[in-house]
């Protein structure tokens, strides 16, 4: 397999997994967000990644959220189904589960903890290949792993069989760039293109998509990627200018964790505020529930013109 044998391409959102307050998974609401993406025409969505807590999930309850966002979707947006573990014995389990209950296709990053050798890498996603019988997506998520897939791994990867696409979350934009020209003719390169560099790579070079952590913009995020298609540069320099000037409000550099929380519990508070369904973190992750840091966050959101300054008191 290789790139061409998916149509994957545009906006993914990186979905998060609703728990409710005292942690019980709720699948009605995870069902209620997938039906928010498609409505606003995502072209795909990707669960139980780092953003849907899949570390905090029993095995059961990873494939219930697999089942609950195939069945959402419809056929309307892609889904890709994050089965990260230590052994992969456990990502053959739970790629077949996903494939057999009508995912798209499968994700899954190196080890967490273990921090593999660049040779250990290769064999490791060589295994995966070998026994997954399903398009495959390289996640690297060097925060997570410890491992961090260069230009020079990530190349060697792009020629394993069922190696379909890479979702680099690499804090090294320059080496996402030099990635993303050096594998581009076998793979699809998903990462951070909707910014203002990553208008100029995509006009000069092509790219392919963005997973990104939900959708806080809501339509314009698959519309970025409709205007690239469409040659509006203008229109994505916009919304890069935009995103740009977002992003360091939020997270912290390299986008691992927010200013005011984890990556997942402040996610799920901007998604409320939004009034998009979101559900709770489960432990080890905390809420946020400083009134100080809601507001700030709410600020910002405010100040981007993503919420009514009306709603800040809200």
């Amino acid at each position: 397999m290789n790139r061409d044998d998916i149509d994957w391409a545009g906006y993914f959102p990186a979905v998060v997994t609703p728990f409710t307050e005292s942690g019980e998974l709720d699948t009605d609401t995870l069902a209620a967000l997938i039906d928010q993406y498609a409505e606003r025409g995502m072209h795909g969505a990707v669960v139980n990644g780092t953003c849907g807590e899949w570390f905090s999930q029993t095995t059961e309850e990873r494939k219930a959220v697999a089942e609950t966002a195939v069945a959402a979707a419809r056929g309307r947006l892609r889904v890709l189904v994050g089965c990260t573990s230590n052994q992969a014995s456990n990502v053959r389990d739970l790629a077949d589960h996903a494939m057999a209950a009508g995912a798209d296709g499968v994700l899954a990053s190196a080890p967490p903890y273990i921090k593999l050798f660049p040779d250990e890498v290769v064999a490791w996603y060589e295994e995966i290949s070998d026994l997954v019988k399903a398009p495959l997506v390289v996640y690297n998520w060097p925060h997570g792993t410890g491992v961090d897939i260069g230009s020079d791994l990530a190349d060697r990867l792009a020629d394993i069989d069922s190696v379909v696409a890479i979702k680099d979350s690499t804090p090294d934009a320059d080496q996402f760039f030099e990635t993303s020209r050096r594998v581009r003719d076998r793979v699809r390169v998903f990462g951070p293109y909707m910014s203002s560099r990553g208008v100029d790579v995509l006009l000069s070079e092509g790219g392919d998509g963005f997973v990104g952590g939900g959708s806080l913009n809501g339509q314009p995020d698959p519309q970025f990627w409709e205007d690239y298609w469409a040659g509006n540069a203008d229109a994505m320099r916009e919304y890069a200018a935009r995103a740009d000037a977002l992003f360091p409000k939020l997270w912290l550099p390299g986008g691992w964790a927010g200013h005011y929380g984890s990556y997942q519990a402040q996610l799920k508070e901007l998604m409320r505020m939004l009034g998009q369904p979101a559900g709770h973190v489960r432990r080890p992750r905390l809420p946020i529930t400083d009134p100080a840091k809601l507001d700030a966050l709410r600020a910002v959101l405010v100040e981007e013109g993503l919420l009514e300054p009306a709603t800040q008191s809200a």
